[in-house]
């Protein structure tokens, strides 16, 4: 009997000898980590503007993925998903709230992009995409799929939400845009083109949260809401313009943006070619210029750089 309560005593001694080493080996990685933290912005510090550009254009997203290995992925199929389920529910709140509510844009954006991040990180915009390509840290391939899934999930949202009301034969008019008058293209245009840089500077610094996906669905958020805010400002008290703007291609479209009637066949491609250049071109452009000026001054800052390789999601 004595025998066992030693053995029982030798056990628990040993387990807690065994904690405190784990604990003190925790601590000591702990320590170890913020050193190297330190080291390292003590290095940012010192280094010139050549060093802290090297790298600028590199890959930021995993090298083995192209055309011939993508679909050989499940995960792609995931991500495809979530990005057609983001985007339709963005849809249908835009088209039941209109672009003038950033309180309620903002929770709902913040709600979609927290449960969709994990699928596919939360484009939900092709502006978005195209910006996270043009600094490298999307494939071309997995780039494309996003645009095309992000138009297949607007026009379920347009499509689900459009018939609830005609089943519901709702004499209420749904949230439509303006059309643009021949005198406003350049102003649409500017209030679309500001409007996506403010946007693509929000993701391309949530993109640095990523981690942690409450931080990264506040921060876009965020960046939405007050994206609205300032391009309804500008619209409003600058330009005299009203429900003009989108500021997502994929969404834009299901708007009936492109014209399908006019005097001739001329008349309706320059109509497509305006539209188009408005509501997708100006978009577009905007959110690679607001993700290269997040990477150059997160880079001239000194702020530790960080890929998508499978070491740097741990």
């Amino acid at each position: 009997m004595a025998t066992t309560k030693s053995k029982k005593t030798t056990a628990k001694s040993k387990a807690a000898k065994t904690e405190k080493v784990k604990s003190e080996a925790s601590v000591r990685v702990e320590k170890e980590a913020k050193a190297e933290k330190k080291a390292e912005c003590a290095a940012n510090n010192n280094k010139t503007f050549k060093e802290l550009m090297k790298g600028f254009f590199s890959k930021k997203y995993d090298p083995s993925e192209n055309i011939t290995t993508i679909f050989t992925r499940p995960q792609i199929y995931g991500a495809i998903l979530g990005e057609i389920i983001g985007t339709m529910l963005l849809m249908m709140t835009v088209i039941c709230l209109g672009m003038t509510n950033p309180l309620y844009i903002w929770f709902a954006m913040t709600a979609i992009t927290i449960a969709v991040f994990g699928l596919s990180g939360a484009n939900l915009n092709p502006l978005i995409t195209v910006g996270m390509m043009a600094t490298r840290r999307m494939s071309a391939i997995r780039g494309v799929l996003y645009v095309l899934a992000q138009i297949v999930g607007a026009w379920l949202g347009m499509t689900l939400t459009s018939g609830f009301k005609g089943w519901a034969e709702s004499t209420i008019d749904m949230p439509a845009m303006a059309e643009v008058a021949d005198g406003n293209f350049w102003k649409v245009a500017i209030i679309e083109l500001v409007g996506a840089i403010i946007l693509a500077f929000f993701f391309a610094r949530a993109w640095k949260y990523r981690k942690s996906p409450l931080t990264f669905g506040l921060v876009v958020g965020t960046g939405l809401a007050v994206t609205i805010i300032y391009i309804y400002i500008i619209s409003q008290s600058y330009f005299s313009l009203s429900n003009n703007f989108m500021v997502n291609p994929a969404m834009a479209l299901m708007y009936q943006i492109l014209p399908s009637a006019g005097d001739n066949f001329g008349e309706i491609m320059g109509g497509i070619l305006q539209a188009l250049t408005i509501y997708a071109v100006f978009p577009m452009v905007g959110g690679v210029i607001g993700f290269y000026i997040a990477e150059f001054t997160s880079r001239l800052s000194g702020e530790p750089q960080c890929c998508d390789c499978e070491c740097c999601k741990k």
